[in-house]
């Protein structure tokens, strides 16, 4: 009777399943390995489901998966044994269990050659997990308790392009140029939530998207943004940013289109690119919108053309200021489809 209930999974698989993607021996093979634990769906043989199950180890992984999902559980270890077969994994969910970075055996992340997405958020960790695969494209660690960077640690992350080490506890001498260093093709990282009380060093200049929501942040160095010219969002809400920390042109950035600073402790809006289409400065201390000192120079001449202000979405709820919106800033941002005051 076993063997007919395979023979009958098989059949429905075969609708689902291209040829190409996992041979029919193989797929035979996953169906009878899917552990006892787990779940394997027929109309998705490449994915096993361990999660929400109380496990407190890794069982044995089949061979022919790609996708494993083990959140909410409560492992303690990663173990390099349960994931030895597990050489073709592509995405691995580890969030919400208890792993401790002395419980991550060594190389039981190296051996997944082929893992491009890592989550690991809500766990115990208190540095970065090494070494980790090469064709890592996303590595999620949030809320953890990672205090450090291992110098080396993404040496040869060329696939690296989103790393999220937000709500963790990581401290300027942490986040540098050596430690970020091999990160050639970063696009977004986030560092909100953590004990930062300065920029950090080091971003590649491939960044476009940077988190630093939630620290102590306080001073943005004048040439800061220099090294970064592709930038294209800016989070720092809720740091200890005053105006006199805010050199005068820092976010006067072609590149940048989403600029956030609310919950600090600005007394003036800042000096922005006519590019900008998004601009969150609600929280602050502001009293009023000096539209001179705001509406980018030659801003009005520059209307009918492609050059003048692109500000769509404006916040200043949460200041000193009282309604109504200043006419001049209407006549500079013609484009504000939204203002909230």
């Amino acid at each position: 009777m076993e063997w007919l209930m395979v023979a009958f999974v098989a059949l429905l698989l075969a609708g689902h399943v291209r040829s190409e993607e996992i041979p029919y021996e193989h797929l035979m093979s996953q169906l009878q390995a899917c552990p006892k634990e787990c779940h394997c769906s027929p109309s998705f043989p490449n994915a096993v489901y361990c999660d929400n199950k109380g496990l407190k180890r890794i069982p044995v992984i089949p061979p022919y998966t790609w996708y494993l999902y083990l959140q909410n559980n409560l492992i303690d270890v990663l173990s390099a044994d349960a994931l030895r077969n597990a050489t073709q994994l592509r995405w691995i969910n580890l969030n919400r269990n208890k792993i401790t970075s002395e419980g991550l055996e060594a190389d039981a992340l190296k051996a997944m050659s082929n893992l491009v997405h890592l989550y690991m958020e809500d766990n115990l960790l208190s540095s970065i997990p090494s070494p980790l695969p090469a064709k890592l494209e996303q590595l999620r660690l949030s809320r953890n308790r990672i205090s450090k960077i291992p110098p080396g640690v993404f040496s040869g992350m060329d696939h690296l392009t989103l790393l999220d080490l937000q709500g963790n506890k990581l401290q300027d001498d942490a986040v540098t140029e050596v430690s970020l260093k091999g990160l050639n093709n970063l696009i977004q990282i986030n560092l909100a939530k953590n004990q930062l009380n300065t920029m950090p060093l080091g971003l590649p200049p491939t960044t476009t998207q940077i988190f630093l929501d939630s620290n102590n942040i306080e001073k943005i160095p004048a040439e800061y943004f220099k090294g970064l010219p592709k930038v294209v969002s800016l989070r720092l809400n809720r740091n200890k940013l005053a105006n006199g920390g805010i050199p005068k042109n820092v976010f006067n950035l072609s590149s940048i289109l989403d600029l956030q600073l609310s919950h600090n402790q600005l007394t003036e809006m800042p000096v922005i690119s006519s590019g900008l289409e998004h601009l969150h400065l609600d929280h602050n201390k502001i009293k009023s919108v000096n539209s001179s000192d705001v509406c980018p120079p030659g801003a009005l001449d520059d209307y009918l053309n492609e050059k003048g202000p692109r500000l769509r979405y404006l916040r200043l709820d949460g200041n000193e200021i009282k309604p109504p919106i200043p006419q001049e800033l209407m006549m500079c941002f013609r484009l504000l489809r939204a203002v909230v005051i």
